[in-house]
Parts: structure tokens; sequence; C-alpha cells
């Protein structure tokens, strides 16, 4: 991991106003004004539902929004709180207060800029995709599991965050669900399921939030059936239209220690979605993402929203996707967005004073169920038995524990399946007497090279790391019938090869020659040489012992024996 060459940060607003047109800003002005709408319903759900107030949602899509369409790699990105965070956001604050998560927030933020400056923009998309899928479907579940107090008007207070006892206390009071409460979070999530079958471009969460709201007004007036039904305003009363100041927070070691575990994750979440929605809004338009810039936007936008009370930001799918349906192909469509979200708040908070928090409570239970991508799920367990084992524990460690355990461990068992997957693929061959030359190549002509006694050849298939180390030395010890005078290590199959694979090959080259044993090298890949030479296993071996073909390697091994 180092800095190679200058810094890659190039905003891709910068390349975008360089030929900017009026026709581009109409395009962009109304994709920006659609998606502005279409996030007002999510940033406020999301917020909510982490824990924190609408206006904090709000907050954090206007600024995050902004900052990430300005400096960010993607034309398209939109960027704003999201589900993903809803579950790490809800703990953090559960056990370390408001102030915790802006420090952890912060932190992610510091990391993201680390990961673009270090150009790991691209390492990020190798994490696995079970691991992704599983864990994407974990936080659903949690996601629809919070939503139940509010769709079916329980009026419980201090809810358990765990999976498992949340569960138990809603079994216990479904006795007291609130029919009026239930109708409008049902009449909601039918809206919202019907709407995209209508037209696909009505933002199906933003009808079911006008009509339902629009309905209880007027319901209110002629009839008190609804009058119980909780709004926005009845929970989060004396909520403040003006800008929040920015404010800083205590740092010292003991808190990063204590919240760096977190704040990992927000990082390693952040990443991932943002450069998923990019390689899916790539796809569709044709453009390309620079990974490092979005990383580096993505955590300068995660260092200055926790400044303003914010949650954290990442690249938003459906947001993106819906910014290029409707015509959106630079950076300042995703500045639009921000900039009506900004007007919606200072001038229309009264009126989202007045949604239903079981018409939010549908609109997540949506969000939830597209998150959960059963279908894919169910793909995946068509795959091998390795790449189920690790969704499964992902899931379920998202689900049972939370989502830091969820990734370290996740990732952990995805190394460990991935390194028992190359073990089982890589192969070490024993030759004697007579050895084809072609073997393994696409040649049609062989050439069958003879091995004289005493000669013993060894090919290593696959790379040469710690575990094949082993796996080899262990090979050639038990293989051995009698003490050979040359060893032949072929390595036309070894791609790069570590510290322990170097550790192993000076080992056996030392003993051999301790006990008499020519060793010679044969076939090394420049790479691979390269790295012997700057370990100095060069110098171990005679100048000619490391040979770029097996023909002369066994000629030369055949005189060496021979001539003992």
């Amino acid at each position: 991991m180092h800095l190679s060459g200058t810094i890659d940060f190039r905003p891709k607003l910068l390349s975008a106003v360089s030929n900017y047109s009026l026709s581009k800003f109409k395009d962009d002005l109304i994709a920006g004004i659609v998606v502005g709408i279409v996030a007002l319903p999510l940033a406020i759900a999301f917020g909510i539902a982490s824990g924190v107030s609408p206006t904090i949602g709000l907050i954090t899509a206007i600024i995050g929004g902004f900052i990430v369409s300005a400096l960010g790699g993607c034309s398209v990105q939109i960027g704003g709180p999201t589900g993903a965070f809803i579950v790490i956001v809800y703990n953090i604050i559960a056990n370390y207060g408001l102030e915790g998560l802006a420090i952890a927030t912060f932190m992610a933020g510091i990391i993201l800029v680390l990961l673009g400056l270090f150009h790991l923009g691209t390492v990020i998309k190798f994490i696995p995709y079970p691991i992704v899928v599983g864990f994407t479907a974990g936080i659903a579940l949690t996601i629809f599991s919070t939503q139940m107090n509010d769709f079916f008007g329980l009026g419980l207070t201090n809810l358990p965050s765990e999976f498992l006892p949340k569960w138990g206390v809603y079994l216990q009071n479904f006795g007291n669900i609130d029919v009026p409460t239930l109708i409008v979070g049902a009449a909601s999530l039918l809206i919202i399921i019907a709407a995209p079958k209508i037209s696909k471009k009505l933002p199906g969460a933003l009808i079911a939030i006008i009509l339902v709201t629009l309905f209880i007004y007027i319901a209110n007036g002629f009839t008190d059936f609804f009058a119980g039904v909780e709004t926005i305003g009845g929970r989060f009363k004396g909520m403040s239209t003006d800008l929040p100041e920015p404010h800083g927070f205590k740092l010292s070691m003991a808190t990063i220690n204590m919240l760096l575990p977190a704040a990992f994750t927000i990082a390693v979440l952040g990443a991932i979605e943002s450069l998923l929605s990019a390689t899916v809004a790539d796809g569709v338009t044709g453009s390309r993402t620079n990974s490092n810039t979005e990383l580096i936007g993505q955590g300068i936008a995660n260092i200055t929203v926790p400044l303003f009370g914010g949650i954290p930001v990442t690249g938003a799918i459906a947001r993106t996707m819906t910014n290029i349906t409707n015509g959106g192909r630079t950076p300042v469509a995703g500045i639009i967005h921000a900039v009506v979200l900004l007007l919606i708040f200072l001038f229309l908070m009264d009126l989202i004073n007045m949604i239903p928090m079981s018409c939010l409570a549908a609109v997540l239970i949506m969000v939830a169920y597209n998150m959960s991508g059963w279908r894919t799920v169910r793909g995946i367990f068509k795959n091998p038995k390795s790449d189920v084992t690790v969704l499964v524990v992902t899931f379920l460690l998202t689900v049972i524990f939370d989502l830091t355990i969820a990734i370290e461990i996740g990732l952990l068992l995805a190394v460990v399946l991935f390194l028992r997957r190359v073990m089982e693929n890589t192969a070490v061959k024993v030759y004697s007497e007579q050895l084809d030359a072609a073997e393994g190549t696409d040649m049609s002509q062989h050439e069958v090279l003879d091995v004289a006694p005493g000669v013993s050849v060894y090919e290593i298939e696959g790379p040469f790391f710690f575990g094949v180390a082993t796996k080899f030395d262990e090979l050639m010890r038990t293989t051995l019938s009698a003490k050979p005078k040359v060893r032949i290590i072929r390595m036309r199959k070894v791609p790069f090869i570590d510290s322990t694979g170097l550790h192993n090959l000076e080992l056996l080259i030392k003993s051999s020659q301790a006990e008499g044993i020519d060793v010679v090298l044969s076939g090394v890949q420049p790479n691979v040489h390269a790295t012997l030479e700057h370990a100095g296993i060069d110098r171990l071996l005679p100048e000619n012992h490391i040979c770029d073909h097996i023909t002369k390697a066994v000629k030369m091994a055949n005189a060496v024996a021979l001539k003992q």
C-alpha cells in the first residue's frame, strides 16, 4: 500500500463544467428536482430509523449529497443517508451517544480519504460478493424488524436493540395493535407497491406520503378515528428549520480506540455501497468512475457531515438510478437535488410534520424488501458450499449480533475458505526417469526428456505461498525413497511467491547443499525471479542453476548427477 505518483483526485464536476451546455443543464435540472423529491421521504425515514430526528436526516442528505456530487469521481452518483447504515448508526448511538456517532463518522471519513489516497479504490471492489449479499440481507431484516412498532402502532418505548429480544417484546404486545395506525400503514404500503405498476417514474414513497397525509388531514375534520395516529410533528416536537452551525467534538486516544471498529465498519460499508452504486451507474451510462476520487469525495462528505450533526453518507443506488432514468448525466444534477432538499427544509417543514409515522414505516418496510435481494440469495445457494457458508454466517452475525462483527468475521471466513480453495487447486508433482516438457501446455509436439538416476523433479503448479510451502515441504520429505543427487524445482506455473515460500525455499536449498545435493530452479517467471533476487535466494545457488526452461535444467542436472 503506497502513494504511487500524484494524488488521484479529479472530481467529475471539473470535467463536466468544462464543456457544459444549456441542454445539459435542462436535463440535469429535471433530474435533480425529481431526485430531490424522491430523496425527501427516504432522508426523513432513514434519519428517524437511525435514532436521530428527521431534521438530521435532511441535513445529511443536503450537505452530504452536495459534497458527494461536487467532489466525487462518478458523474451521476447521488449521495445521502442509506438503509445500510441504519443498524450500525442506531447501535453506535445506543452505546456511545450522538457525540460517539459524530466521532465514528468523522474517523470513517478519514479512513475513506486514506483509501482513496493510497489508490485502494479498485481493491474494495474485490470484497467477496457473498459477504455483501449476506450483510445486506441481514440489514434488510433488521430494518424490517425495527418498523413493526410504528407500523402496527404498538406504542412501545425502550425496545431492546438486539433482534431476538426485540421480537420477543413484539410477540408479547401484538394484542395492543392500534387499528387506525395499521390501516394507515397498510394503505401506504399498498400505494408504494402499486405506484410502479401504473408508472415506473412515479416515486411510490412520495405518492404514498402525499395521499395518506392529505387523507388523514381531511379525515380528522370529520371524525376522530384517525386522531390517535402519531405523526412526525407529534413525536419530534419543536423541530428547527434553521441550518445548524458547525461544532466540534473532543478526541482522545481512548475515544479513538473505542470507536475505531465502528468507524472501520462505516468506512468499509460506505466504500462498498458507493462503489457498487457507481459500478451499476457506469454499466447504464457507459461512463467510467474514478474509484479513488469517489472514495476521497465520500470521505470528505463524512468528515464534514458530523460537524453539522449529520449521520454517515454514501452513494445511494436507488436515487442514483432515479437520476439516470430522468436524464441526469453530470454532477450538477446531484447538486440541484441537494438544493431542492434545502428549499424543502427551509420552507416546507410544517407540512413534513404532518406525515404519519406508520406511513414512514411502510416506506422503510419497502426499502427493506428491496434491499433483501432474496432472488440473489436464492441464486447463491446454488453456488459452492463455501460461498453459501460465508453468506449464511455473515447474515446470521448481522442479524443476531451487529454489522461490525459480521464484516470482520465474514471477511476472515472468506479469506480462510479462499486460501483452502487455492491450496486444493495448487498441485505439487514429482517426476523421475522421464518428463514431458510440453505437458500442461497447448503445444501439440511433445518433448520427452530422460531424467538421469539421482535426479528428482518437483513441479509446483500455483502460488507458492505459506499454505503451499508447507504442503511442498511435507510432500518432498515423504516421497523420497533414496537421497537424490540433484533436485529440480520447476516453477513455470508459479505466479508469485510470498515470504513463507521464500523462507522454505531458502531452507530447502541450504539443507540440500549441506547434504551434498544440488538444487536447480527451472522456468522461473520474471516477477518471481525478481522476488528471489530481492530476497538474496539467487546468491545461494551457482550462477547457472536458475534456468529459463526445463530442457536446460534437466540437461545440466543429468550432467551433474553422472559426474558424482
